[in-house]
C-alpha cells in the first residue's frame, strides 16, 4: 500500500468537479487526485512536493491514489469514507466545499442544511455524518468559538469581568466544546472539574463524555 510519496509535478489538471495531478517519483508518474486545498497549493508544473496517500481499490475501477498535503486532511478523508454513501469522490466534494474546520464543525453541530449545499451530499447522508462522526471528530481541528482568545473570554463565570480567567487549556477545551453546538450554561459545571494539565485533546474528550450523561 502506497502511503506516501515525493516527487516532481508534471502534470497538472483542474476540471469542474475533478482536480489531479501526474507526480513523478524515481521516473514513475503517478495519478493522484486531490483535494481543492491541496491543489491551491500545488501552483504549477514543475513543483516538489510531498504527500500523505490514501489508497483505494474498487473491483470496477482498479487501484486509485488521493493525495495531501497535511496529514490531518488525509485521516479526516479517510473518517469520511467510514460513513455509508460516502465514496472518495464525494468526500474530496466535501474536503473542497468547505474549509476544513468549517466542515468539521458543521457535521460535529449536526448542521445538515450546511452540509447539503456541498456538491453531492443529500439528507440522508448529511445525516449519517452528523449520526456517525459527532465523536469522532474530537481529533481534527474545529472553528474557534465566538469570542475565544479575547480578554475575559471563556472565563468560568460566564463572561462576569471579576471573575478568574480559566487556565489557558480548559479556555481552548471549552472554545471547542462550544463550537460543537455545546452551551455556556452546560459546560461550565463540566469545565470547572477538569484537570488543566491533561492535553487538550483528552479534557474535550473528558467534556464530551461528561455532557452525554448529563
Amino acid at each position: 500500500m502506497i502511503a506516501h510519496l515525493h516527487g516532481r509535478v508534471i502534470e497538472r489538471q483542474v476540471e469542474s468537479q475533478a482536480e489531479s495531478i501526474v507526480l513523478e517519483v524515481a521516473g514513475v508518474g503517478y495519478a493522484v487526485a486531490t483535494s481543492a486545498a491541496t491543489m491551491r497549493a500545488i501552483q504549477h508544473v514543475g513543483a516538489e512536493v510531498s504527500l500523505w496517500i490514501h489508497s483505494h481499490h474498487t473491483q470496477d475501477a482498479g487501484p486509485a491514489l488521493y493525495g495531501f498535503l497535511e496529514r490531518d486532511e488525509r485521516g479526516l478523508f479517510e473518517t469520511l469514507l467510514g460513513v455509508q454513501g460516502v465514496g472518495p469522490k464525494v468526500a474530496l466534494a466535501m474536503l473542497s466545499g468547505l474549509p476544513r474546520a468549517e466542515l468539521t464543525q458543521a457535521i460535529a453541530g449536526a448542521d445538515i442544511a450546511r452540509l447539503m449545499q456541498i456538491r453531492g451530499v443529500g439528507r440522508k447522508t448529511a445525516e449519517r455524518l452528523a449520526v456517525e462522526l459527532r465523536d469522532k471528530l474530537v481529533p481534527f481541528p474545529v472553528a474557534p468559538a465566538a469570542g475565544a482568545g479575547r480578554p475575559g473570554a471563556g472565563s468560568s463565570s460566564g463572561g462576569d469581568p471579576g471573575a478568574s480567567p480559566l487556565p489557558e487549556r480548559l479556555q481552548e477545551a471549552q472554545g471547542a466544546l462550544v463550537a460543537l453546538g455545546y452551551r455556556l450554561p452546560e459546560l461550565e459545571p463540566v469545565i470547572a472539574r477538569m484537570d488543566p494539565e491533561l492535553p487538550i485533546a483528552d479534557l474535550i474528550k473528558q467534556g464530551l463524555a461528561a455532557l452525554r450523561r448529563v
